[in-house]
């Protein structure tokens, strides 16, 4: 038995560990489901690339912010955003199918990056707020976790700093378990294995608004660790797979996990990044991965552990990593070929001023800008911007070209 792929494969779980939890502690939904549909989902993924393409698939944090919304809407019923959480998954089953038609630069020009830029910064700045509010709760624990967090960060190297986030929680929960900020009674009462609670989605037109448009974003976010991911392989998996199965895959995962109760699944960056320290690229360690992830999943006490995670300490990583978004929807828009003419700059300050600006609006103008289809149906804030993006880049793409045509 060869020892090395088990040992490379928990190196991946660990890397992939921090944000995968993070995602449903901070949504609501359980991280022993989360594992368990990030395993699922990796395992789905390699199945539709023809086990060619070395990637994990972890939680998606570009849906936080709306399954918080649903969340708030439907009084705690996270079902209800299960169901958003599907439909967006075959939507990116859908964008397989028009790849496979129209092509992938044909099905790219929808999404370029002076729309889908904007959409991750509007995701990042939105959360903000979620992560000031938990940090606001004990400010002594938020800030030792942030400040151990940005240490590691900036003066560790190789695998370390890849630890940050479990590391740094990992200081808070004792510096909260030395002050008596933790409720151990759910942890010690708990079995060691069990199932997690699975649950089935409920499907309402309200919520799938509110959720699906994400993926106008995380399109081109996929497009990219794809990309990324095949640079540090040296192999061109757009190509071969091909993108309309990674797109496949990634769909199929984040609707088996929409099933079961976790959050969307995306690829992780965290785990390339491992690759290229290893050096390692076998696919089958990825999947050695998932299967640890599935088997954490139903250590009953593990879960207990993470929903014993004070807010405080998730509020000091969370304004770490919420920044961060906003940050790379902002690389998105500068390492991009887009150009910063009128246009492209009306479609990106549209966007940016309806996804953050639209609670505002509508408390000075005393409408909120959008679509009212019934009194439970509204498109507003980061879905109408989402739509707003790409119709106004269409109209504003097709009226050049017609006036090249004429001219």
């Amino acid at each position: 038995m060869d020892i090395t792929k088990y040992i490379l494969a928990l190196q991946h779980l660990m890397a992939m560990f921090g944000a995968t939890v993070l995602v449903p502690i901070l949504t609501g939904l359980n991280p022993s489901v989360a594992l368990v549909s990030a395993g699922i989902g990796t395992l789905i993924f390699h199945y539709c690339t023809s086990y060619k393409v070395p990637v994990f698939l972890g939680s998606s944090f570009a849906f936080i912010p709306v399954i918080i919304t649903v969340k708030e809407i439907y009084k705690n019923d996270l079902t209800y955003a299960q169901g958003g959480i599907v439909i967006a998954g075959f939507l990116y089953v859908l964008f397989a199918f028009f790849i496979v038609k129209f092509g992938t630069e044909r099905t790219k020009s929808f999404f370029p990056a002076h729309v889908t830029g904007p959409m991750i910064v509007v995701i990042g700045l939105k959360l903000v707020p979620v992560a000031l509010g938990m940090y606001s709760q004990n400010y002594i624990l938020a800030t030792t976790t942030f400040t151990v967090a940005i240490l590691i960060n900036f003066f560790a190297r190789g695998f370390l700093r890849q630890l940050s986030i479990i590391i740094a929680v990992f200081t808070g929960y004792v510096l909260a378990l030395s002050m008596n900020l933790v409720d151990t009674s759910m942890i010690t009462n708990a079995a060691f294995f069990s199932l997690p609670p699975f649950s089935f989605p409920k499907f309402d037109m309200g919520a799938i608004i509110i959720i699906a448009p994400v993926v106008i974003a995380v399109f081109m976010e996929h497009i990219g660790d794809i990309t990324t991911n095949g640079a540090v392989v040296g192999a061109d998996f757009i190509k071969d797979p091909g993108l309309d199965k990674t797109l496949m895959g990634d769909g199929l995962a984040t609707m088996a996990a929409g099933f079961i109760g976790g959050p969307a699944n995306t690829t992780y960056a965290e785990n390339t990044g491992l690759l290229a320290m290893t050096k390692n690229y076998n696919p089958a360690i990825l999947r050695i991965t998932a299967i640890f992830a599935i088997l954490l999943g139903l250590v009953s006490k593990f879960g207990y552990i993470m929903q014993s995670i004070p807010a405080p300490v998730m509020g000091g990583i969370s304004l770490i990593l919420f920044s961060m978004i906003s940050i790379i929807g902002v690389k998105t828009i500068k390492n991009s070929d887009s150009k910063m003419n009128m246009q492209n700059i009306i479609v990106m300050a549209t966007i940016l001023i309806i996804g953050l600006g639209s609670e505002f609006i509508e408390k000075k103008l005393g409408f909120c800008p959008g679509i009212v289809v019934n009194e439970n149906i509204k498109i507003t804030g980061l879905s109408f911007a989402a739509f707003l993006g790409v119709a106004l880049n269409k109209a504003f793409s097709s009226f050049t070209t017609a006036t090249v045509t004429n001219s």
